[in-house]
C-alpha cells in the first residue's frame, strides 16, 4: 500500500471535503438535482480509491502469494480476491 497510500489519503481527503459540502447544501435546502449531481461525484470518487486499493491489492498481496509457492496461500489470496471483487459490484449495483 505504501506506493498508493498518499494518493489514498489525498483522494479521501478531497471526498471528505465534498461529504460535508453536500452536508451544507442539504442544511441549505438546495435544489434536489444539484444535491444528487454532488453525490454522485462523491460515488464516482469512492470508487476510482476503490479501484486504486484493489489493483495494489493484486498487485502485491495476490503476487507476493503466487511467488510464495504455498499453495494454501495462494488459494486464501485468491477466494480473498474474487470475494473482494463480489463485493464491490454488489455495491456498484445498489
Amino acid at each position: 500500500m505504501k506506493p498508493n497510500k498518499q494518493r489514498a489519503l489525498d483522494r479521501l481527503a478531497r471526498i471528505e471535503g465534498q461529504v460535508r459540502g453536500i452536508a451544507r447544501m442539504v442544511e441549505e435546502d438546495r435544489y434536489c438535482v444539484d444535491i444528487l449531481s454532488q453525490t454522485a461525484a462523491v460515488h464516482s470518487a469512492l470508487m476510482g480509491v476503490e479501484r486504486m486499493l484493489l489493483e495494489n491489492h493484486a498487485r502485491h498481496c495476490v503476487e507476493a502469494a503466487i511467488a510464495s509457492g504455498e499453495p494454501d496461500e495462494q488459494r486464501a489470496k485468491f477466494y480473498e480476491l474474487i470475494a473482494l471483487l463480489q463485493k464491490t459490484q454488489l455495491q456498484g449495483r445498489t
